[in-house]
């Protein structure tokens, strides 16, 4: 990985930034407004949308991401475009000596995620897969709170969202999202991060679809059984057919349980109920590109590391083999074939 004792000697850092969507903007303020970055080009699916984006950035138009990571003006490629392309450019980006911090997933294929970690390691370039989601207080609020409940023993996540008309766009796109667990890797990676490593995975998984690239309805239960012996549910859904909204984790340990709906948390003993602190979940973009720009000018740690990202992905490429085939999936033959 990236040798951070070999701090960023130049005043500022020159960014590429691919995507002009939802996370590419929240990226773009925030490397507009921190001196130690200059935001230099941008490119996008939509010439007009990238000619939009360009203008109010105040930065240059690109034709493609191609000619992006090409360029010697740039020292390192944002990420922020559909799954899809996520390992192609790392790679690419990788490949011309740039640093490079992606959206979750890396790629949509393990395989590929794996040979982009081993390319940035041999290059001595940073990459960053972000994972706000363990910055947020959620996140936080448990790790703060779960050695109370002592041994953990069941977890459930879910996370539903009806959307009636479903929208035709790309997070419902089998190729541009990829499989549901991949696609919004977070609710898996969740999980490795509190709880370590996973022994078994199963999982089941369905469309409603009337046409072959873009479904209305996908939903998916997937059951981890971690080496520590704790079974976690991970219920996800979105689109048509979903009729209650759910944003909810629960921590059942021996002592107590942990319960958080939405951004509402309790602690729960015998006989007492007592609320936890939530902190807000907004402004983590910005954070997370402050931690990126502190490390490649101060050396300071990140919060994650592409390795733990991977080998969330590779859970993740569990389910969805366990959803294809119908069997339960041993993440140690997985992880055994990936040497």
């Amino acid at each position: 990985m990236y040798n951070s004792e070999a701090v960023w000697g130049k005043v500022t850092v020159r960014v590429g930034l691919v995507g002009t969507g939802y996370a590419a903007k929240l990226r773009a303020e925030a490397l507009v407004n921190d001196e130690r970055s200059h935001l230099v080009a941008i490119v996008g699916h939509e010439p007009e949308n990238t000619a939009a984006f360009a203008k109010e950035y105040d930065t240059v138009a690109l034709s493609s991401w191609q000619e992006l990571v090409e360029r010697e003006d740039i020292d390192l490629v944002v990420i922020s475009t559909v799954n899809r392309d996520h390992g192609a450019i790392a790679k690419a980006a990788l490949s011309q000596d740039k640093h490079v911090v992606v959206e979750y997933p890396l790629s949509v294929d393990a395989i590929e995620a794996e040979e982009v970690v081993a390319l940035a390691k041999a290059k001595n370039k940073l990459l960053h897969v972000e994972h706000i989601e363990l910055l947020g207080g959620v996140h936080q609020a448990l790790k703060q709170h779960l050695e109370k409940i002592g041994s953990v023993f069941y977890v459930r996540y879910s996370t539903i969202n009806p959307q009636n008309p479903a929208p035709r766009k790309w997070t419902y796109n089998h190729e541009l999202f990829g499989f549901p667990l991949i696609g919004a890797l977070s609710r898996l990676h969740r999980l490795t991060d509190l709880f370590g490593k996973v022994f078994t995975v199963n999982s089941h998984q369905r469309y409603w679809a009337i046409e072959p690239e873009y479904y209305q309805t996908c939903f998916s239960i997937t059951q981890l059984c971690f080496t520590s012996g704790l079974l976690a549910q991970v219920v996800y859904g979105k689109g048509e057919t979903i009729w209650q909204p759910e944003r909810k984790f629960e921590v059942h340990g021996e002592k107590g349980g942990l319960i958080f709906d939405g951004n509402t948390g309790f602690f729960i003993q015998v006989g007492e109920t007592t609320p936890i602190e939530v902190g807000t979940r907004r402004g983590l973009f910005v954070k997370d590109t402050t931690m990126v720009l502190d490390h490649l000018f101060n050396g300071t740690p990140l919060y994650v590391t592409p390795e733990e990202s991977l080998y969330t992905l590779k859970v993740a490429d569990a389910a969805k083999r366990a959803a294809e085939t119908g069997l339960t999936i041993f993440m140690a033959d997985t992880l055994d074939k990936s040497l």
